[in-house]
């Protein structure tokens, strides 16, 4: 069985920027609350023309010009995503044709804010099988336009979101590297705590759901934060158990950036004793599916993380659902990467090293 590896990384950020003044006022805040709350400065919102197979393929093909691979390599094309272009077909049967993936396979994964995790698991899973010697990588994208499902007048849930993609390549790295465990899990008995309520079976979209609002993302905030107090740490603990790694020996957490306040309320209880905590939810927001994939690229490519360093990356959402990945960092600092600076760079809001608080 080959070792399967993160072997390129790549973003993709709409260029309109939204700050907190620009959306205080409908959702009955001040700037100032948002922030306090959430930790968040502003956000990306995509371009009336632009649909979440636009961003993720931009996305892809930055990833993919970085480890020098041509969309032919792949295997396969996974697109975690909870705002789909539309319906049916998949949204990354959509992205395979923008990048011109001819061999690919291509697919959805909806696990909401943790479907990049559950994408990236089963791309690992799929590589270390029979792989084709002519297309020996796949793509696993996350990308979210949640600008066009939020009510911009719930302040529970219009100050949270911003709009992104992100991708990682995954394929053959030396022994020793590459993606160490996986783990998902699902608390079912939970889903109602998130979700767009009408447009789907139960309740096909109609009038009557329009003028319900029931098209819209809700949220039980409150219910969501004590979800991730009680899960979160069992989570990772039992990851990093079965791994045979102590919490210790992490050097990096790239979490899912659901808010800023929430992250560093619960950091303290993961262990993670000298592993640097790193956050882009400031300047980009609550990106879904996407997040970590962003958070993840900023990192890299700002030459923050070392061949060989242990990376552990969470996602948590909608479902409600927990993946995690323990990595050992197959790649080498970009050329280009800044240099370190006092142990912060600018690719991370907020970049926390636990050993000195």
């Amino acid at each position: 069985m080959p070792s399967i590896g993160i072997v390129g990384t790549g973003a993709y950020l709409p260029e309109n920027v939204v700050s907190n003044e620009e959306i205080a006022a409908g959702a009955g805040v001040t700037a100032g609350w948002i922030l306090e709350k959430t930790g968040i400065a502003r956000r990306h919102r995509a371009a009336p023309h632009q649909a979440t197979s636009d961003l993720a393929a931009h996305a892809a093909r930055r990833a993919l010009a970085q480890a020098g691979l041509s969309a032919d390599q792949l295997a396969f094309v996974v697109v975690a995503t909870s705002t789909p272009d539309q319906p049916q077909p998949a949204t990354a049967s959509i992205v395979q044709h923008l990048i011109g993936a001819t061999r690919a396979a291509a697919f959805d994964v909806n696990a909401v804010c943790s479907g990049f995790l559950y994408g990236l698991t089963i791309g690992t899973r799929l590589l270390s099988g029979d792989a084709d010697p002519a297309a020996p990588y796949g793509l696993v994208i996350g990308a979210d336009i949640y600008s066009r499902i939020l009510d911009y007048s719930d302040r529970r849930t219009a100050v949270l979101f911003g709009d992104g993609a992100g991708a990682v390549l995954l394929g053959p790295v030396p022994a020793g590297l590459g993606i160490v465990e996986t783990a998902l899990t699902g608390h079912g008995d939970q889903h109602h705590l998130i979700g767009v309520p009408a447009g789907g079976s139960r309740a096909p979209a109609s009038p009557q759901t329009l003028a319900a609002g029931e098209h819209f993302f809700r949220m039980d905030g409150r219910a969501v934060r004590a979800f991730v107090h009680d899960e979160l740490p069992a989570a990772v603990g039992g990851l990093l158990h079965r791994a045979g790694v102590a919490p210790a020996q992490v050097k990096h957490f790239v979490p899912h950036q659901a808010n800023g306040v929430m992250l560093a309320d619960v950091w303290p209880d993961l262990g993670l004793v000298g592993s640097a905590l790193h956050l882009t939810v400031d300047r980009h927001a609550n990106t879904g599916a996407a997040s970590v994939a962003i958070t993840l690229d900023e990192v890299h490519r700002r030459g923050v993380v070392d061949r060989g360093d242990l990376v552990l990356l969470a996602g948590f959402g909608g479902g409600m659902n927990i993946g995690a990945a323990l990595l050992r960092w197959a790649l080498d600092r970009p050329a280009t990467a800044l240099s370190r600076s006092g142990g912060r760079t600018a690719a991370t809001a907020v970049l926390i090293d636990s050993a000195t608080g």
